[in-house]
């Protein structure tokens, strides 16, 4: 294919150059939105009498067609083509001739790049989010099933105090919540258009940006010029959205992966999202978990990969900032794959009710409670604090947990125990009397999944 800016040199590219300055590989992803830019670019030339009514109409015609049969499959990506701009460009101008080179006028391939990026990654991130409120569903789903599954909540991964199921995995409602706010705000702030720029310092022509923004859905025009081509700060936000979503899938995984082993037992993956050994036959490996696990270093990499290509780059283009794009999609691609894959998991997941609730009791999480019973009966916390923490090494040494402990040996350490004692640092009493706002009460549980189902 004949390179649109040959004119300028003696000599054909070297092969090797060609391959190595193509970016069709990835770029061909951007197809659609490069046309339907085309189209809007083609719509203002001629409104604005830059080019003429029946050119502008032969183009966005055109362009429609060459949509339609990329889509279809009629038409092909040629591998040989520099960028996928090039690629729709030459076809245009194969089927309309003279016409189709019109098109470019008022146009350079650096807002031209960097408008269709935005558009791409805009669409990119409504997919995202439509993945994440799937997941958040399925986390309220385990917890309205698990309102009063009681296991022990966790500090320096030691047993702490009692909360609910519900309650821990709402934790990540919120956190999810959190990452769809982050992505919205990231795509108000990239949705203005930079086509106008052209190569960096706009045009003599009589272009309106502001219709082409109109038509494609943007709330304005970038206001500067090199900005316009050389702002990639969108890019770095999406990305840093998607690590910081990552992180979060991978907290979670930890737990899975965690709570599934025989230490913990306290869920059991479905057989179709596990997996077995190749020589240990009892073997079911939570693997699904572990590669999430791997693949939020493999996303946190391209954010740094982004970071460090544009840390240097002077205004305005530069042939650098091509990187972007597979880094940016490579990205989301994962992340969007990882939402995909544990959604299912979560959703197929046995939780092991009697297996959480012993543990809590074995974990002495009642502690404080025992601390607060005193106090409410007059004590100071530090006093009360470490008369419960002599009664809890009593206890371990021989062999009780705190509601097996005699009322007798109680009354050892302090007169101010009695009989009402057992109901105070009873498990569930000590996990649904915490009825603060977000605490494990099945009413604090249930305002917060109310809360969360509003907020989708």
């Amino acid at each position: 294919m004949a390179k649109m800016w040959a004119g300028r040199f003696e000599k054909e590219e070297n092969k090797e150059v060609n391959d190595f300055n193509s970016s069709i590989s990835f770029d061909h992803k951007m197809y659609e939105h490069d046309i339907l830019g085309s189209i809007a670019h083609a719509h203002m030339l001629g409104s604005t009498n830059i080019i003429s009514k029946e050119d502008s109409e032969l183009i966005v015609k055109t362009l429609l067609e060459i949509l339609e049969d990329i889509k279809s499959g009629r038409l092909e990506f040629d591998m040989e083509a520099e960028d996928i701009h090039m690629f729709n460009e030459a076809e245009l101008t194969k089927r309309i001739g003279e016409v189709g080179k019109r098109l470019h006028t008022a146009r350079s391939r650096n807002d031209q790049v960097a408008l269709d990026i935005r558009m791409y990654l805009r669409s990119r991130v409504n997919d995202t989010v439509s993945n994440i409120k799937k997941l958040i569903k399925t986390v309220i789903n385990l917890a309205e099933a698990n309102k009063e599954t009681i296991m022990p909540g966790y500090t320096h991964l030691q047993r702490a105090q009692p909360i609910t199921f519900a309650n821990h995995m709402l934790a990540y409602a919120f956190m999810l919540l959190r990452d769809i706010d982050r992505f919205n705000d990231a795509k108000e702030r990239m949705n203005y258009s930079p086509l106008g720029s052209c190569a960096l310092a706009g045009t003599t022509y009589p272009i309106d940006r502001n219709m082409v923004a109109k038509e494609l859905k943007f709330n304005g025009i970038v206001k500067n010029s090199l900005d316009g081509v050389s702002d990639r700060d969108f890019v770095l936000e999406l990305a840093s959205d998607a690590s910081i979503s990552m992180m979060h899938l991978s907290r979670l995984s930890e737990e899975i992966i965690m709570w599934c082993s025989w230490e913990f037992k306290f869920i059991e993956l479905d057989d179709s999202y596990s997996t077995g050994s190749s020589i240990m036959p009892q073997k079911k490996n939570p693997d699904i978990t572990e590669l999430i696990r791997g693949k939020t270093g493999r996303v946190y990499g391209d954010l740094i990969t982004l970071l460090t290509m544009l840390k240097g780059l002077p205004l305005a283009y530069n042939k650098d900032m091509q990187e972007d794009k597979e880094a940016i999609f490579d990205s989301l691609d994962t992340l969007n794959l990882c939402l995909d894959i544990i959604r299912p998991m979560l959703e197929t997941m046995k939780v092991n009710k009697e297996n959480m609730k012993l543990a809590a009791q074995k974990g002495f999480i009642n502690a404080t409670d025992l601390a607060d019973y005193l106090v409410k009966k007059g004590m100071a916390f530090r006093s009360a604090y470490k008369i419960s923490g002599s009664i809890v090494a009593y206890c371990i040494s021989n062999n009780f947990v705190l509601e097996t402990l005699p009322l007798e040996k109680y009354k050892e350490y302090s007169e101010l125990f009695t009989e009402d004692l057992y109901q105070y640092i009873d498990l569930k009493e000590c996990t649904f009397k915490r009825t603060s706002e977000g605490a494990s009460s099945i009413k604090s549980v249930e305002s917060q999944i109310k809360y969360v189902k509003e907020r989708l």
